[in-house]
């Protein structure tokens, strides 16, 4: 069960959405779905060698309300930075979700 006053962190879900241009170009933009409150339950940096130098990887564990329809295409925006959203786990039935998201490039 989740607890209210634990939901102490305001994140945005957002979606890929792509509109069609008159001259028929496609852009590709993030809409919001919708703003909720969450748990920040782990966080975690590491880093990884990646090319010719290292480079930053942050982890995040959200747990929120359920919510119907969100699925790992979609991300998460987190105090200004957006994260990919990898794993989607339901917590009892139709509690609650947890939300493993990784990346954060503002």
């Amino acid at each position: 069960m989740i607890r209210s006053g634990k939901l102490d962190r305001l994140i945005t879900l957002e979606r890929k959405t792509e509109t069609v241009s008159a001259p028929g170009a496609v852009s590709k933009t993030w809409a919001g779905i919708t703003t909720v409150r969450a748990e920040l339950v782990q966080q975690s940096a590491d880093e990884y060698l990646r090319g010719y130098g290292e480079a930053e990887h942050g982890t995040l564990v959200f747990r929120i309300r359920y919510l119907p329809g969100i699925t790992t295409a979609d991300r998460v925006s987190y105090q200004g930075a957006a994260y990919d959203l990898d794993q989607i786990a339901e917590l009892g039935r139709k509690r609650g979700l947890e939300l493993r998201v990784s990346g954060g490039a503002a």
